[in-house]
């Protein structure tokens, strides 16, 4: 699906503002998700064309983890196979998923999202409160749970995780943050490989988002210090809420 100039530049500045919001603590999909929708792709194809868009962005976001991450080398170990092995698990039920059926379960999980990005500051207070409270085996059982949830559709599963690893073994946001970037950077591969052999991807729309999107990460952390996060926030999960309704509605 060819674009022209114009959608293409569209494409890209929607990937600009998807890796600040991103950055800034919002959810990257609610951005980028819909820019495919506008252009015309299906909403099966265009998430997994956002998937392997979003991989580059991720792993910018990997390379500046080392700092963060540094005494928690054991526990990222310990979570990266089960990530991996059942975010593509996910992945392949997404495949198998029929058009139809995705298409009427889309708009239930963009509003997910969204009321994940809303509920944020609660989570955080309440993470604040119960820190490491779970027990084992909830652990790998939340850990699944994300693992399937990234693969399938994956908007929200890193405010999931990083409130699952900030419960366990990591108190402190910008660490846990920082394992979240390693563990689903590493988790997103085989599904991004598995799309691409599948040839389910509109490249000429993923590339000009994943530049944007690669872009928009370097440019966050500048971007967030000068906007009120609150506000960010909120504007984020009306668009999401909006989205999802409008999916409901026009299936």
């Amino acid at each position: 699906m060819p674009y022209d100039v114009e959608g293409t530049a569209f494409l890209t500045i929607a990937g600009v503002v998807a890796g600040v919001v991103g950055t800034a603590g919002g959810i990257t999909s609610l951005v980028s998700y819909p820019a495919l929708l506008a252009v015309g792709i299906s909403p099966l194809t265009a998430n997994v064309t956002n998937s392997v868009a979003l991989l580059g962005s991720g792993a910018s976001s990997a390379t500046r983890a080392a700092p963060d991450v540094t005494g928690h080398g054991e526990t990222i170990r310990r979570f990266l196979p089960i990530s991996i092995v059942l975010s593509l698990a996910g992945a392949v039920v997404l495949v198998l998923t029929p058009g139809r059926v995705f298409d009427r379960i889309v708009p239930f999980l963009v509003a997910a999202g969204a009321l994940i990005v809303l509920l944020q500051p609660r989570i955080s207070r309440w993470q604040e409160h119960h820190e490491h409270s779970l027990g084992r085996g909830q652990v790998l059982a939340g850990l699944s749970c994300v693992a399937l949830y990234n693969g399938y559709f994956g908007a929200g599963s890193g405010i999931l995780l990083v409130a699952l690893l900030m419960l366990t073994v990591e108190p402190v946001l910008h660490r846990a943050n920082s394992m979240k970037n390693v563990v689903l950077v590493a988790s997103d591969v085989l599904p991004a490989v598995l799309f691409a052999v599948l040839g389910t991807v509109v490249w000429s729309a993923a590339i000009p988002l994943g530049v944007g999107a690669v872009v928009g990460g370097l440019l966050g952390p500048a971007v967030a210090r000068r906007t009120r996060p609150d506000v960010l926030r909120v504007l984020i999960a009306c668009c999401g809420f909006a989205l999802a309704a409008w999916l409901l509605l026009n299936p």
